[in-house]
């Protein structure tokens, strides 16, 4: 994997998460109690042996450099290859099904020309895994493809996973034949992980050519308008995997956490899952705390009750408070006889003494970054 530069694209839609990325691109957003999204690519990418990684740029990306800093934590602070912001010269968010990404590659067009790598492992941050890339790069290889794309399989009582993905279809041997962006009526069950190896002059050729004719999404006017003249093959990949495309598969998918095996794979399967160190003291429980089947992250003080939920780092659960299926991000504070139960809580949100809020388990409540109830 030596001959493999990684680059993260930040350019993914997020209509369906607003009230969490108003402050934040989607690699930002908190997941599994101490971890941003994009921990778990970045993980996956060094745990793989790539050291010389990319990250394409979009909107409000301030919470996101002040979480990555210098990579150290990845083991990216390195003379030479390491960590690389890639600058996007648009601004507001990402929205649609096909975000104008081709525009900032093309001008970070000399940051892959001059990388010593041969190929390039192209990714975006909402799929999280843990995944070992050696496999698929020697089926890449093998194939003596263009371009390798993974997927996974699904059943088709899995279609929620489908909604706006891209999705493929492929021939016995691997050959993709048909690929679709946010399709309403998907005419295949292999989601893509929209997680592609190519040949690194290739794409800069790709790129230069759909930028020259009006093209502005890398995904459709470089892969999929060529698909007929060019060797792209599907690897499928079978492991845990959750795709976050909306709050609703945010809270599926964080709860699915709680499942030990579910837990155990995601961060332990392929290599360990790093995100930035802050010294803070365990978790401390006092006299009063009653803590089922949940996670809690350190520096939390919980002396209410707390169920089926996630806390993250720095939370505090008063006493006579009860915390039922719900998320609790860095700093928030449930006061004395609060309860909230399917709810999830993003940063520093503060919930007074005795208010009861109450969401759906298939319609958690959000409440925004800072709001004090």
């Amino acid at each position: 994997m030596k001959n493999i530069m990684g680059i993260i694209n930040l350019h993914e839609s997020f209509d369906m998460l607003r009230e969490m990325t108003r402050h934040r691109p989607l690699a930002a957003i908190p997941f599994a109690g101490r971890y941003r999204l994009i921990d778990f690519i970045l993980s996956n990418f060094i745990n793989s042996g790539v050291t010389n990684v990319g990250i394409v740029t979009a909107g409000n990306s301030r919470s996101l450099m002040d979480h990555i800093r210098s990579g150290k934590e990845w083991d990216l602070a390195r003379k030479r290859d390491g960590l690389f912001m890639l600058p996007s010269l648009q601004t507001g968010n990402v929205q649609g099904a096909f975000p104008n990404d081709l525009a900032d590659f093309f001008n970070n067009l000399d940051y892959i020309r001059s990388s010593r790598q041969r190929d390039v492992l192209l990714a975006g941050s909402r799929t999280v895994c843990n995944i070992d890339f050696s496999p698929a790069y020697q089926f890449h290889l093998e194939k003596n493809a263009d371009i390798t794309v993974l997927y996974k399989e699904y059943s088709p009582a899995d279609a929620k996973s489908f909604t706006q993905a891209t999705m493929l279809s492929t021939a016995d041997d691997g050959l993709v034949v048909d690929m679709e962006i946010w399709p309403v009526n998907a005419h295949s069950n292999k989601l893509s992980l929209e997680m592609y190896f190519i040949n690194r002059q290739l794409l800069i050729e790709l790129v230069d050519a759909s930028m020259s004719r009006g093209g502005t999404n890398v995904a459709r006017d470089c892969f999929i308008k060529n698909l007929a003249n060019l060797r792209i093959y599907g690897f499928p990949f079978t492991g845990y995997l959750a795709r976050i495309g909306s709050v609703q598969s945010y809270f599926d998918h964080s709860m699915e956490l709680l499942n030990p095996d579910i837990w155990q794979e995601l961060f332990f399967a392929n290599g360990s899952i790093y995100t930035k160190v802050k010294d803070e003291a365990p978790a401390k429980y006092q006299q009063d705390a009653n803590v089922q089947c949940s996670l809690v992250a350190n520096g939390s003080v919980v002396a209410g009750k707390v169920e089926n939920s996630i806390l993250f780092r720095g939370v505090r659960v008063h006493k006579d408070a009860r915390v039922i299926n719900s998320i609790i991000m860095q700093k928030g504070e449930i006061g004395p006889g609060a309860v909230v139960e399917n709810v999830i809580c993003d940063k520093d949100v503060k919930i007074s003494a005795g208010k009861k809020l109450k969401g759906e388990w298939n319609h958690p409540f959000v409440i925004e970054k800072g709001t004090v109830i």
